[in-house]
C-alpha cells in the first residue's frame, strides 16, 4: 500500500487492516489516549475544491496523530498558476511526508503519485471518492458487525460516490444494487472492474434505472446530491431528470426494517432525500461523517507511519 488513489488498488486484507486500525484509533480518541503515531510527520493538503468534512477531518486527524497538516489551496501555490504536476510532486516530496489532494481530474492524482516519492491520498476527484466509501463501509461494519453478504442500495447520480461503491462493495463481498436515471449511469470502466472483483468476492451487482427494484431488501440505503460541485448550471435540468429518485419514507420502506440510511453530505432536504429520512431513526449520516476522521487517520498511519 503505497498510495490511496482508488479503492480498487487495495487488497481485501488491506481494507480489513484499515478497519481494524480505525476501530483502535476511534477507541483511543474517545478515551482521550494519546496516539501520536505520526509525530514529526507533515501532510500537504492540496485543495482545488472547497470542503467542510475533508479539510476538518484531515487537519484534525493529523493533529491527533501528532503530525502537522499543511493547507495548500490551489490558488495559493504555483500549481494553480501553471506549474506542472510533475514539478509540484518532486518539490513537495522534498518537504512533506504525504500529500492529500481534493481535485477534479483523476489523472492529476495519478500524476502526483507517479512523479513524487511520497504517499498520495485521493480525497476526492470527479471519478472516485475512496476515503468516503471506506468510511461508509466501516459504518456498515460498525452497525451490523459484518459487511460480506449484506446489501447496499444506491439511488441517484452515477457519480464518484457510486463509482467508489462499486469498487468498495465488490472488494469486501457486499452486494450492491444501483439505480440511476437514464443518462446518469456509472463509469463503464469502473463497472467492468467491479464485476471482476465480484467474481472473486462473490458480490452480486445489479444496475438499473428502477429505484424500487434497487432498494428491495437492502441493509444500507445510500444517496448523494443530484448536483455535485461544478455542475450548478445543470441544477434545474437535473431536478427534472431525477424526479422519482428522492429517498423518502415510501422508498425507504422497501428496504429491510433494520436498514440504515447513508449520505456523504452535504445533503439537500426536499431534493435527493426527505427530511423525514435523513433526520429519522434509521439515519447514520453523522456517525458516517465522524468515521471519515477515524478511517482517514488509519489510512494516514498505514501510508505514512510504516515506511
Amino acid at each position: 500500500m503505497k498510495h490511496l488513489l482508488t479503492i480498487g488498488q487495495l487488497t481485501t486484507k488491506e481494507i480489513s487492516e484499515i478497519f481494524a486500525l480505525t476501530k483502535k484509533l476511534k477507541y483511543e480518541q474517545h478515551i482521550r489516549r494519546k496516539h501520536h503515531y505520526l509525530k514529526g510527520r507533515t501532510l500537504g493538503m492540496i485543495f482545488s475544491k472547497s470542503s467542510t468534512r475533508t479539510r476538518v477531518s484531515f487537519e484534525t486527524g493529523m493533529f491527533q496523530l501528532g503530525g502537522h497538516p499543511l493547507f495548500l489551496s490551489s490558488n495559493d501555490i504555483q500549481l494553480g498558476r501553471g506549474e506542472s504536476i510533475k514539478d509540484t510532486a518532486k518539490v513537495l516530496s522534498r518537504y512533506v511526508d504525504g500529500i492529500m489532494i481534493r481535485t477534479y481530474e483523476q489523472s492529476d492524482i495519478e500524476a502526483l503519485a507517479e512523479h513524487g516519492n511520497i504517499p498520495v491520498i485521493n480525497a476526492l476527484t470527479d471519478l472516485y471518492h475512496p476515503c468516503q466509501i471506506l468510511a461508509d463501509l466501516y459504518t456498515v461494519k460498525e452497525t451490523f458487525g459484518t459487511i460480506k453478504g449484506l446489501k447496499m442500495a444506491y439511488v441517484g447520480d452515477g457519480n464518484n460516490i457510486a463509482n467508489s461503491l462499486l469498487l468498495g462493495c465488490t472488494k469486501t463481498g457486499m452486494n450492491l444494487s444501483i439505480a440511476t436515471p437514464f443518462g446518469y449511469e456509472c463509469d463503464l470502466q469502473t463497472i467492468k472492474q467491479a464485476k471482476e472483483f465480484a467474481n472473486i468476492s462473490g458480490s452480486i451487482i445489479n444496475i438499473s434505472n428502477d429505484p424500487i427494484k434497487a432498494v428491495a431488501n437492502a441493509d444500507a440505503f445510500y444517496t448523494d446530491t443530484w448536483t455535485s460541485m461544478g455542475m450548478e448550471d445543470e441544477k434545474e435540468k437535473r431536478i427534472a431528470d431525477f424526479k422519482g429518485y428522492q429517498v423518502d419514507e415510501l422508498l425507504m420502506s422497501k428496504a429491510n426494517d433494520s436498514a440504515i440510511f447513508l449520505h456523504c453530505l452535504p445533503a439537500y432536504r426536499g431534493y435527493e432525500v426527505s427530511k423525514e429520512v435523513i433526520d429519522g431513526p434509521q439515519s447514520k449520516v453523522f456517525d458516517e461523517a465522524e468515521n471519515r476522521l477515524h478511517v482517514q487517520k488509519a489510512i494516514m498511519v498505514k501510508l505514512m507511519g510504516e515506511r
